[in-house]
Parts: structure tokens; C-alpha cells; sequence
């Protein structure tokens, strides 16, 4: 049976030291929906600490001052994370920021990308202008959770693959620190899907933790 520690896109013992030793950020504030706030379905030897929180846990361990908010609330579109967390992000003083939002959106045939966009947009540029580096996000691409009914699935794959791309060509724009998982070689694999068809299981985001991690160690230069 795969573990976290057996597994070839988890972590390494002491990889993530290696990657975060020294690094500059005191204050880590996230803002997004249900991938931020965490739903972590438990998958048998994995770890059942969500994306973000495993994020803010590798980074206290090599910088034991880090102060961590996460605001994210599951069910919210992007303009309703814009709205109701970008002013208490700010206040926090952020030097290090994740944005993810837009599946909700994508879940919809309605779905703007355009609409999307700008609200991202305001919500990355906001955070830079107040001095923090922005962590952005393609997300794996639900469409091939076992949970999906088959009549959905094409559109619902187009969206998120829609979604990802101009999220990919935001963070180039306005020179995010982007995460890539949507063509993640384990992404069209239904066991990283949680019950629900909407959300990852543990270890998903394991795989998540240590592409982002290893994302912020190249951004780092290591």
C-alpha cells in the first residue's frame, strides 16, 4: 500500500528543510473557498493536514515566528472572497498570500472567465501592493472525480481547464508565485478525489503541499 512516505509525489524526509530553511516570511495569510479552508477526506497513511495548513506548518518549522490566518470558507465564489476577506487579509499584514478561487465559478455552466479574472486580479494585486508575494493556483482538475456523473463531465473539464489557463496566464501578467497542479500527471486520477466530487482527499493534498512547496523553493532560488 502507497503512503506519504512511500509516495514519489510526496515529500521527502527533510525536503522541505531544504527548501525553507531562511526564508523571509513572518506572516501568511490565506484567502478562498473550500480548497483553502481545507476538506480533507482521510486516506489511509496520509496525512490529514489540509493544503494550506500543512503549507503553514512547513513554513513555521523552519521560521517558528510565522503568524498564520487562514479565511478561507467553503462554498464561495471569487467575487464573494474578494468581498468578504481581501480587507481583513490586508489588515494583517501579509508577506506571504495564497488566492485560490474560481472552482465554484467553473462548477457552473454560467461560469465568466472574464468575471474571474478581475476578481482574482484585485484581490493578487491588492496583496502586492502591500508587500506581500502571492501564491496562485491551478487546481487539479475535479472533472475526473468518480463522483461526477457522466453527462457532466465534458463541460465541467472544459471549465476547469479554462479556469486553470487563464489563472496561468494572470500569474504571469502580474508575476505571482504560480502552482501548476491542473496537468499534475496524477490529476485524471479518480483516487485523488474525495467522495463529495468536489474536493480532493489527503492525499491530494499531500501531492498539493509538496508541489507548492517545492514551487516557493525554486521562487527561493534552492
Amino acid at each position: 500500500m502507497t503512503t506519504e512516505a512511500t509516495d514519489e509525489y510526496c515529500l521527502a524526509e527533510g525536503e522541505s528543510a531544504k527548501l525553507l530553511t531562511g526564508h523571509p516570511w513572518r506572516r501568511f495569510v490565506v484567502l478562498g473557498d473550500s480548497v483553502a479552508e481545507g476538506l480533507c477526506e482521510p486516506v489511509p497513511g496520509y496525512s490529514e493536514l489540509q493544503w494550506a495548513d500543512r503549507m503553514a506548518f512547513e513554513l513555521r518549522s523552519a521560521a517558528p515566528a510565522l503568524d498564520y490566518l487562514n479565511l478561507g470558507v467553503s462554498g464561495l465564489r471569487a467575487h464573494e472572497i474578494r468581498a468578504g476577506q481581501l480587507e481583513h487579509a490586508l489588515a494583517f499584514r501579509p508577506d506571504l498570500a495564497l488566492v485560490v478561487g474560481g472552482g465554484n465559478d467553473a462548477f457552473s455552466a454560467r461560469y465568466s472567465p472574464d468575471a474571474v479574472d478581475a476578481e482574482l486580479s484585485a484581490m493578487v494585486s491588492a496583496l502586492q501592493a502591500a508587500g506581500a508575494d502571492v501564491i496562485t493556483l491551478g487546481m487539479f482538475d475535479v472533472s475526473y472525480s468518480p463522483a461526477i456523473v457522466e453527462w457532466l463531465r465534458p463541460g465541467l473539464r472544459e471549465r476547469m481547464g479554462r479556469l486553470a489557463e487563464r489563472t496561468r496566464l494572470m500569474s504571469e501578467r502580474l508575476n505571482t508565485i504560480h502552482v501548476h497542479l491542473t496537468d499534475h500527471p496524477l490529476s485524471t486520477d479518480p483516487g485523488l478525489y474525495s467522495a463529495d466530487g468536489r474536493h480532493g482527499n489527503a492525499r491530494s493534498d499531500a501531492i498539493a503541499a509538496a508541489v507548492t512547496l517545492r514551487r516557493l523553493g525554486s521562487h527561493l532560488g534552492r
